[in-house]
């Protein structure tokens, strides 16, 4: 027998859905689009941010199956994002000649012009860590974009990480800049914590977002539970998005980037497993190091947030 949580879906008007595997009691839901019309461009566009090592690549992975749907591990959309941003802004040399609305169509241009060929799909899901620090400009430029922020215990990131570094014993990753960042498992953590690193920044942009004006358009999904019940978490993802649902094959799962691996020096970093289901393991983390990481799951208390939160609960089991 497998412990499995009860799963709450806090939606847009503060209502709950519960579900309990095998069974859903609707307690209330309301999913409104405020009147917004679909924004003109070449399809719908959707984000997947959150946490390194939470199952972004794996969500991806089963959206894919969606012949409707375009999805992957991170673009280059976040990064052409950003630099774009910074020569329109003050300071720069063009600054002061590119208005506001100049801004938006050169930035939404980003989008249209790097998915040009999937035009044959109406939904695109792109994925970045940095979206959920972008979420005042992706709801103007797209103001009915959901984003899924996968998360998972700190720990099990840091963790899971520390597993693919020893497994590549002899290469020196780009996650690391010298010998003092990834002498041991205590610098190479607390080097990836740091708030403008992997985890770090990719953590507080989710906090930024948890608690943010935009919160409402926030999906978080733990990947614990999309490993234990993928078919009842995917179809809460469909409903959050609006989307008719999708038969998906939960063990015939196909994704891997062993080029864009290689180059990082981390070998399988997006490489998914055929079949959805959860591994049970000793972490590799020292006590102290495991404890100290693991209480920094901020989105187990929904109380001061207004994000939609499959959330993870100890009162329900499944055989």
């Amino acid at each position: 027998m497998i412990l499995i949580p009860s799963v709450f879906f806090r939606v847009r008007a503060g209502l709950d859905v519960k579900v309990v595997l095998g069974e859903v009691c609707f307690l209330g839901y309301a999913l409104g689009t405020n009147g917004l019309q679909t924004v003109k461009g070449l399809s719908q566009f959707h984000f997947i941010s959150g946490l390194p090592r939470s199952g972004s690549t794996l969500l991806s992975a089963i959206l894919l199956q969606n012949p409707r749907f375009h999805a992957g591990m991170t673009s280059p959309v976040g990064s052409l994002f950003s630099s774009v941003l910074q020569q329109c802004s003050a300071g720069s040399e063009f600054g002061s000649v590119i208005d506001t609305d100049l801004r938006r169509r050169l930035l939404r241009g980003l989008f249209d012009s790097y998915y040009a060929d999937k035009a044959d799909k109406p939904v695109i899901f792109d994925t970045n860590r940095q979206w959920c620090a972008r979420l005042p400009a992706l709801q103007d430029l797209f103001p009915q974009a959901k984003t899924i922020a996968c998360v998972r215990n700190v720990a099990w990131v840091l963790d899971s990480l520390e597993r693919l570094y020893r497994a590549n014993p002899f290469e020196n990753t780009k996650l690391f800049n010298d010998d003092d960042e990834r002498n041991t498992v205590y610098s190479r953590c607390e080097t990836l914590a740091q708030r403008n690193r992997l985890v770090g920044f990719a953590w507080t942009a989710l906090k930024e977002a948890y608690y943010g004006e935009n919160a409402e358009s926030l999906l978080i999904v733990d990947y614990d539970l999309l490993s234990q019940a993928p078919e009842r978490v995917m179809r809460l993802v469909y409903e959050f998005i609006d989307e008719p649902w999708f038969e998906h094959d939960f063990n015939h799962l196909t994704y891997d980037a062993p080029a864009f691996d290689q180059a990082l020096g981390v070998a399988g970093l997006h490489k998914v497993k055929p079949k959805v289901a959860p591994q049970a393991r000793r972490t590799l983390l020292p006590p102290d190091l495991f404890e100290k990481y693991a209480q920094l799951s901020f989105w187990r208390d929904g109380s001061a947030s207004a994000a939609n939160v499959i959330r993870m609960k100890t009162d329900a089991a499944l055989s």
